[in-house]
């Protein structure tokens, strides 16, 4: 199979946020179908969801010759290993990984909703991702990253530097 871009979103609140999503993006890219081609620069962003503390949060474009389904049981399988328990809808993670893009490929299937469904709405995926993808256009609406990421309000997005930068 020919390898497909792809975009991914990371996030972690809980425990120490910054080094899981340094290590979860070293894991996914010590996977042998999968290839970790840029990634942004942090961000801390309010939660949505029940009181809890502000999220960290990144965007990644990976490389990849699984097919979508494989690459997300492969996304759900790394949040699982670095500690994620889904307990409540928007609660508190030790690392949330989101399948935003799989090339240009529109999927609906159950469990399985590509691009995002609500990526275009989120300022804290549209801002990291248009670091590494603004030319990248959804397959949906036909948009630019850049275009989608000007139509968001930006407010409680703090740039934070690299992901690998010290605490």
């Amino acid at each position: 199979m020919t390898a497909v871009p792809c975009a991914i979103a990371l996030g972690s609140n809980l425990g120490n946020s910054r080094k899981t999503l340094q290590q979860a993006l070293t894991a996914l890219h010590q996977n042998c179908y999968i290839e970790v081609i840029a990634q942004s620069s942090l961000y801390q962003t309010v939660a949505i969801g029940p009181p809890q503390p502000d999220i960290l949060n990144a965007c990644a474009l990976l490389k990849t010759s699984l097919s979508a389904r494989d690459l997300l049981n492969q996304l759900l399988t790394t949040e699982q290993h670095f500690g994620r328990v889904r307990r409540e809808r928007w609660g508190p993670r030790t690392l949330d990984l989101d399948l935003l893009f799989y090339g240009q490929a529109i999927i609906t299937e159950p469990a399985l909703h590509v691009p995002h469904p609500r990526l275009r709405e989120r300022a804290f995926v549209l801002i990291p991702l248009v670091e590494i993808a603004p030319n990248w256009r959804d397959p949906v609406t036909g948009q630019s990253i850049q275009s989608l990421c000007q139509a968001v309000d930006p407010t409680g997005v703090q740039p934070l530097g690299p992901i690998s930068a010290s605490t």
